[in-house]
């Protein structure tokens, strides 16, 4: 099934809060950032970034990880690791750190070119190290979420749903890893709502569900699958608080599933 997109503005608040409860909640098409899955919200990972970003003043160099080129050549477990390097990537713009950029930009390079991607992703990457150089972080952000949307189109088009979908999964995980850690380390309720979206780990769900059986198969996918399961049962609560405890939960299940993804480039 093709899935319309389109851009949308606003609170994550107020998406955090409908999806907690259930609702038949309206979003309004200009006001929240993200895209639509099979009428879920999605929210664009940079704008998540921003979001949090506004409510305090996160160490996010505290977040950057070191990446290096994956050697394996199974090209699902590289689309894990495109989604996960393009979400490091937000992370860098919000620390602003140039260095950590200009290689993930490479690192996009490199892990496009494993995957036939090379001529799609290029110009989006080269516009990144161009606007890096400019110290134009809005502009950089915006070539990380073209980015991640071209790699998703073309795999569409050579009708390679499934590695779409890790390359979305991969970028989830590593945001939500990223965005756990920061509401940790200042946790106040409301910053814990933006987490609490049960609707959109649902969405996931079903997507590996609806993969093929060679991709259900695969490792990975079957680890993310029963991930995403303890992600949302620690979603679930009968007064709809949102604790500490869950959002470490969350925080450890993704860094589980991310060191997984990660060793596909250590083990081989």
């Amino acid at each position: 099934m093709k899935v319309k997109t389109f851009y949308l503005f606003a609170s994550l608040m107020l998406a955090g809060s409908a999806f907690s409860q259930g609702t038949a909640q309206k979003f309004d098409p200009a006001q929240f950032p993200g895209y639509v899955m099979d009428e879920v919200v999605v929210p664009v990972p940079s704008e998540i970034f921003a979001v949090l970003d506004k409510l305090g003043d996160p160490n996010w160099k505290d977040e950057l990880r070191k990446l290096s080129t994956p050697d394996s050549s199974d090209r699902m477990e590289l689309s894990l690791v495109f989604g996960t390097v393009v979400a490091e990537g937000f992370v860098a713009v919000q620390a602003q750190d140039k260095q950590a950029v200009e290689e993930i930009g490479r690192e996009v390079i490199n892990i496009a070119q494993s995957l036939g991607l090379t001529k799609a992703v290029r110009p989006h990457a080269q516009s990144i190290l161009d606007a890096v150089q400019k110290d134009d972080w809005k502009a950089v952000r915006k070539e990380f979420d073209q980015t991640q949307a071209t790699v998703r189109a073309e795999m569409e088009r050579m009708r390679d749903n499934d590695l779409a979908q890790c390359v979305s999964l991969g970028g989830w995980l590593r945001g939500t890893s990223s965005a756990t850690s920061v509401v940790s380390k200042a946790y106040t309720n409301d910053r814990a709502e933006l987490l609490n979206q049960p609707m959109l780990v649902d969405h996931f769900s079903k997507s590996v569900g609806s993969m093929s059986d060679s991709a259900k198969n695969n490792r990975l996918v079957t680890a993310i699958s029963k991930g995403l399961v303890t992600i949302r049962k620690s979603m679930d609560s009968p007064d709809g608080s949102f604790t500490p405890e869950k959002i470490n939960t969350i925080h450890t299940t993704c860094e589980e599933l991310l060191a997984l993804i990660l060793q596909v480039k250590k083990s081989r």
